[in-house]
Order: C-alpha cells, then structure tokens, then sequence
C-alpha cells in the first residue's frame, strides 16, 4: 500500500532560519530522537536550547548548546526553557496528566511546534488497534490545534531500530530469532530519515499544518527483516515463529500492555502489505534508507556485546 501525503520539497517555498535567529527548543534532547536532531539542526548552524530533565545526561551535547533542566510533569520549570523561543520540538516523555498546562505554555511563548506522534489516523489496520499510547498522542494533538500554534505533526511507522532491541541479542546468541508473527509486514523507517524530516521541518518555512506520515521504502515481513540482518552478517539468521501466548508470558508485567498492542497490530496486519508513504523522498529529495542499508550501517550491534553506560 502506497501513499503520497506531502508536498515535494521542490514545490515548496523554503527560507531556513538563520543562524543568529532564536533557538530552537528541542525537548526529550538526550533521546533517541531528540539527542539526533540536536546533532542535525547544529549541523546546520541552527541554535539550539535543549530541554533536559538532569543536566548531568546533558554532557554528551555538542558545545553551543545550551542546556536547560526541566520537566514536563512541572509545566512552569518550563519557562526558562521557553525565553526567546519562537520553535519548539516536542517530545511527550511524561504521563499525560500536565499536557494541557504544558501547551498552554508553549502557546504563551512560542509561534510553532513540531509535534512527534504516530501514525495513529492512517487507514490501515496495523495502526488502528486501540492503544494508550494512541489516546495519548490524539490528546495531545486536539490540545495542540486549540491552542492557537502553528504545528507539523510527524508519525514515524516502526524504526527499524526496534530489530536491535527485539532480535540483536538472540541473533548474538545463536543466530535464531524466536519471535510472533513471521508474515506480519512492516515497513521500517530509519531513524535517520526520521530525524533529518524533523530537523528540516523546525527550520525551514513552509511545513506549517504538515502531517507527515513516516515509513521506509518497502514492505517487508518480520521473517524477511530477520533474513537480511542475516545476509549482512554473512551468517545465516533463523525466524523460529513463537506462539503469540508464549510471547505474551515470557514479556516482563511492567511491558505487557506494549506487547499485547504489538501483538494485535500484528495479528491484524497478517496478509496484506505495510502501508509505505512517498514522505521521506518528498522532504529530503532523495531516496529513504533501506531497511538493508540500516543493518549494514548498524552490523556490528548484532555481532558485539553493547558497551555499558559509562
């Protein structure tokens, strides 16, 4: 399933903000995306405030930085942050109980906000088992819209970087990934793609009322994604198909909810492809990374030990 859902970057008017203008909030900046697209916008002589919840995790950002603590569940620790903010990249790292007083404060001081959701709204079945997750993301999105700010929304699909925390460790063990659902079709995004679509959209014009939807370029079941880390390898890969109430018993209680939502998703998406947007390309004028592109450039985590956190 193929769908076009925004504008060509070329048919755009685009004016990229200059480097002596306000910075740019990114919140959630020493996650898995934001910390990436604090890396992208200083990449492109865009300043920077970071929003971090313990300014020790803040040293690993690039020098120019600058580093604010706050938190999202104390929506006025916020107001630091916020000073001389026109954009905001909004990460939702906390329960869902201060959204409404933390967009009203964004609303205060800010002009725009790029929102990271998920593709909850898409017509096909894979995103539309009912989940908290989704309900928290709709939420926040209706709070954004009333609020009065000019938003873009991104919904990445399934990162390809979930095989790393699904499958690296069996793969390391024994090269046998016992898991549910082999047919199941997904069509993973590099987390890349994801975060260089986000960093444009915070400063370039012309992405207000976007909502762009993310996914790779292929649709490719999770046996097949198992057998291309394998060939990357060298080695062969085995997908060892696991009853779905094994997979539900042998999931710690505190993840059980996330697994049951995976397992409906992927129930429900059993014989008909992943949905695949044009969004990547649109934006970035080239093509998405390929989900072999991202385990040949990620190869060496299915082979090695992770390195402890220092």
């Amino acid at each position: 399933m193929k769908q076009t859902n925004a504008t060509p970057a070329a048919q755009r008017h685009v004016a990229v903000t200059p480097a002596t203008g306000s910075p740019v909030l990114v919140t959630g900046a020493t996650g898995r995306i934001g910390r990436a697209v604090v890396d992208q916008l200083t990449d492109a002589g865009v300043p920077v405030r970071a929003l971090v919840r313990r300014s020790e995790s803040a040293a690993t950002l690039p020098t120019g930085v600058d580093v604010i603590t706050g938190d999202l569940t104390v929506p006025e620790s916020l107001d630091a942050a916020l000073r001389a903010v026109s954009t905001v990249f909004l990460v939702w790292t906390a329960p869902p109980r201060t959204a409404a007083a933390v967009i009203d404060r964004l609303a205060a001081h800010a002009q725009r906000v790029v929102y990271l959701s998920a593709p909850h709204r898409t017509p096909h079945p894979f995103f539309q088992q009912p989940n908290p997750m989704a309900a928290l993301h709709a939420k926040i999105e209706q709070l954004i819209a009333a609020s009065g700010l000019e938003s873009t929304i991104i919904r990445p699909g399934m990162f390809a970087s979930n095989a790393l925390f699904w499958w690296a460790a069996s793969i390391r063990e024994d090269g046998v990934v016992r898991w549910p659902y082999s047919a199941a079709e997904t069509a993973p995004v590099d987390d890349r793609d994801v975060t260089a679509v986000v960093a444009r959209t915070l400063y370039e014009d012309g992405h207000a009322g976007g909502d762009y939807v993310l996914t790779g370029p292929e649709s490719l079941s999770q046996a097949e994604q198992v057998s291309i880390i394998g060939d990357v390898l060298g080695r062969p890969t085995t997908f060892e198909e696991l009853p779905p109430d094994e997979f539900r018993r042998q999931t710690p209680e505190t993840s059980r909810s996330a697994a049951d939502m995976l397992l409906a998703a992927w129930q429900a998406t059993i014989g008909q492809p992943a949905y695949v947007t044009s969004t990547v390309s649109d934006q970035l004028g080239r093509p998405p990374r390929t989900f072999r592109q991202w385990a040949t450039d990620h190869a060496t985590a299915f082979t090695e030990e992770p390195h402890p956190a220092s």
